[in-house]
């Protein structure tokens, strides 16, 4: 007897007829279908490994599909984020690097069209390859708060340099990743995160508050917070001030009402144990009047100084949550907190101008929650 034992095999030489063939063609098909065993594992294995990945590549894009319905991404944003994937994708095959320039971004506005300037000169000057450069005004602003890293062009350079401005509305276009110039001034009022938000934690990094800052906002929400043991911050921001005339005479449009405050408020109060509200305005008297603080739960923390607004926006911005009514401030308190955003939605009538330049689905993070506004007060006739 021989002691060679036969190697297992994977045979289905059993399904070949035996009749009508030639013998050199029948032996020919039993030797291509005797496969060793281990061959026939690793033929199984690969064919499970493909069959599983195209699953899940049309399952993710299921997936996707059914999470834009949901949230309603518009096809403002979803083309924006979509030419910003493509753009990084390829970004990594490039090795010709673009000439050495200066680009830079207007200084207009105050705090929150500051930080919003800056953002967007941030990353469009990274989407084209071009080093970024704040002015000394921009500086002034921000510097003070955060630990900003920029350059700051002296008054001279800014002064003497060729600028070429570039005009952008405030929602990112595929336009906007193919800037030309190597001195390029960025004007305008943008702010929408569809310029930024695909390197959210860089800016969130540039936005980093000073220590001393940071220290004196914890003691306060410490003292606060009390004897409160599961307490959660809720930063609270109202705009006033020169939009109470603004909306409704130039944009027809509203601010946020009582009624706007106390649905917002309840959701947080039906939501969490210990709620703790951090109410800052340029309109506390109205807030005082407004807002029922009658629970114990409500703190009227801010001092409302629009020239030196560092204050009320660290508190905010170090709360859980944040409820805004409208405008740049709140939408930075509540980016720069995280966690959930209430704010005021489809405050104009349709036919207002405002809409040419701002729209909701670019202003606000899909995952905040909007309140309707009142337009009933629009629809009155004016005394």
């Amino acid at each position: 007897m021989s002691s060679c034992v036969r190697p297992m095999t994977c045979e289905i030489e059993h399904s070949v007829p035996t009749t009508g063939y030639p013998l050199s063609l029948l032996w020919r098909k039993k030797t291509v279908l005797k496969m060793p065993w281990k061959v026939c594992i690793l033929v199984f294995f690969l064919l499970g490994v493909f069959s599983m990945s195209v699953i899940f590549r049309f399952s993710n894009k299921w997936n996707n599909t059914q999470r834009n319905e949901l949230i309603g991404v518009s096809p403002i944003h979803s083309k924006a984020l979509r030419v910003i994937e493509d753009h990084n994708k390829t970004q990594a095959c490039r090795t010709k690097k673009k000439g050495k320039g200066i680009w830079t971004v207007n200084s207009t506005g105050r705090l929150g069209n500051q930080m919003g300037q800056f953002a967007t000169l941030y990353a469009l000057a990274k989407l084209n390859g071009y080093e970024a450069y704040i002015q000394q005004e921009t500086y002034d602003w921000l510097a003070p708060i955060f630990r900003i890293s920029l350059p700051v062009l002296h008054r001279d350079v800014v002064r003497k340099t060729p600028w070429k401005n570039h005009w952008v509305h405030d929602w990112m276009s595929e336009d906007y990743m193919h800037i030309e110039g190597k001195y390029v001034m960025i004007t305008g009022y943008p702010c929408s995160w569809t310029f930024y938000h695909h390197i959210r934690e860089e800016i969130l990094r540039e936005f980093t508050f000073h220590d001393f800052i940071k220290d004196e906002v914890n003691k306060y929400l410490e003292k606060v917070k009390g004897t409160r043991k599961n307490a959660t911050f809720v930063g609270v921001h109202v705009r006033r001030g020169d939009y109470i005339h603004v909306m409704p005479n130039t944009w027809k449009g509203v601010v946020a009402d009582k009624a706007y405050l106390d649905k917002a408020m309840g959701y947080f109060r039906m939501k969490y144990q210990d709620p703790v509200f951090v109410v800052t305005s340029n309109g506390m008297d109205w807030c005082k009047e407004n807002i029922d603080a009658s629970r114990g739960d409500v703190y009227f923390s801010g001092d409302g100084v629009e020239s030196s607004p560092g204050k009320d926006f660290a508190l905010l911005a170090h709360c859980n949550h944040t409820i805004m009514t409208i405008g740049t401030f709140g939408y930075w308190a509540g980016y720069l907190a995280g966690g959930e955003t209430i704010y005021l939605t489809n405050f104009t009538l349709p036919e207002s101008e405002f809409l040419k330049l701002f729209h909701y689905d670019a202003a606000f993070l899909p995952e905040w929650i909007g309140i309707p506004a009142d337009l009933s007060p629009l629809m009155q006739p004016k005394k």
